[in-house]
């Protein structure tokens, strides 16, 4: 699994309207003030252990203003599939996903995540997966980490 974690003073994920009204957007995750944007990418050879293994990771990393964690801080995070993490662009002008695991397998991996997150205590907000989403951030810093398990 690969995470982009962005410290943030607020963020939110937005999807398109129904196919009646494209135009109208809908809020599906946000959170206020301090915390975490993270966006998780998934390949073929992860499991529900790593999964865990990045929830815990990620409740715990000290990147917070003065190098809290969100367990410390109770900061909220917002978690959303990006499965273009594992896009390779090293040949030609057009990147290929070969390396990203299909929906059917990244999905339950992300909801893993989430679902390990909120075991451990965290107020996790979503975007939805395989859906248009329009992300907002505030990055604090800025501050970006790369993290894979």
């Amino acid at each position: 699994m690969r995470a982009v974690i962005q410290r943030v003073d607020g963020a939110s994920v937005t999807v398109a309207g129904s196919p009646d009204d494209p135009s109208g957007a809908t809020a599906v995750g946000e959170i206020v003030g301090e915390g975490v944007c993270v966006l998780v990418g998934v390949t073929h050879e992860d499991t529900a252990e790593k999964a865990a293994q990045l929830a815990r990771k990620l409740w715990t990393l000290r990147i917070l203003e003065g190098e809290k964690s969100c367990s410390e801080v109770n900061a909220p995070l917002l978690v959303i599939s990006q499965f273009t993490l594992y896009g390779d662009a090293r040949k030609g002008r057009r990147p290929t996903w070969n390396a990203a695991a299909p929906g059917e397998v990244a999905e339950p991996l992300v909801d893993e995540v989430v679902a390990c997150l909120r075991a451990l205590g965290a107020r996790v907000e979503t975007g939805r997966f395989g859906a248009e989403m329009r992300v907002s951030l505030t990055n604090h810093g800025p501050f970006t980490v790369l993290i894979e398990v």
